[in-house]
């Protein structure tokens, strides 16, 4: 099978017990990017937490400095002006209680939604179904806002939402095969030293763990942190 054997030789060219230093682990994954089609540069880290306690949750957003390579599909809830604001922001999908219906109705062509706080109403009984798709609007990442226009002109731009799931794993694109290495770096960099400024008071004793980087189709490389943190 070739994909099996292309994974073979890439990974024949990642030392398992190596940590590699940002630089090095950029050059090596874009090199075994060779899938047909344009592989998503992903970072997976694992932080010392317990997000069970309410008190040792990561999340965030992060505007990536390369932007993520791939366009976002968002919807906003809002009404009026603010409505305007949005569909010449370049919202995909504007509405009220209509968008409401569609999105209960199955309508989940969108990946990031953003609305104004006087919508919360209406999109507070759709939280069953956003909820578990990471979708809510939720005002510390900014997509519960009366600046609608900057919301979607920042979801454009490729910023992107981490949040560390039950094991304590962050998994974030951070770009394609396609860009430069110096901006794939550049991406990494925004990422980890966003999530390590996000370190909540409860967690205890080492807090990024371990960092790896790959492509969609190809194998993980473990990254020496330090080499990927802006001070």
């Amino acid at each position: 099978m070739a994909q099996g054997k292309r994974y073979k030789t890439a990974s024949s060219t990642v030392d398992r017990e190596k940590t590699y230093s940002l630089d090095e682990a950029v050059k090596i994954v874009k090199a075994n990017a060779k899938a047909k089609f344009d592989e998503t540069i992903e970072v997976a880290m694992n932080l010392g937490i317990d997000p069970r306690h309410a008190d040792q949750a990561v999340r965030g957003m992060i505007a990536l400095p390369n932007g993520t390579g791939k366009s976002v599909r968002v919807a906003v809830f809002a009404r009026g002006a603010k409505a305007e604001e949005a569909k010449a922001a370049g919202a995909d999908l504007v509405g009220a209680e209509d968008l409401a219906e569609k999105i209960t109705a199955g309508e989940m062509n969108f990946e990031r939604c953003v609305a104004t706080p006087d919508m919360m109403g209406v999109v507070g009984r759709l939280g069953k179904v956003l909820g578990p798709r990471g979708l809510m609007p939720n005002p510390k990442l900014g997509t519960v806002t009366q600046d609608v226009a900057a919301a979607v002109k920042a979801a454009k731009a490729g910023s992107i939402e981490f949040r560390a799931e039950k094991a304590g794993i962050v998994h974030a694109g951070v770009g394609k095969a396609s860009f430069s290495e110096e901006a794939i770096a550049a991406n990494v960099k925004a990422l980890v030293t966003a999530i390590n400024r996000a370190k909540p008071a409860g967690a205890k004793g080492t807090f990024i763990k371990k960092v790896s980087l790959s492509s969609t189709m190809g194998p993980g490389v473990k990254l020496d942190p330090a080499t990927a943190l802006t001070s």
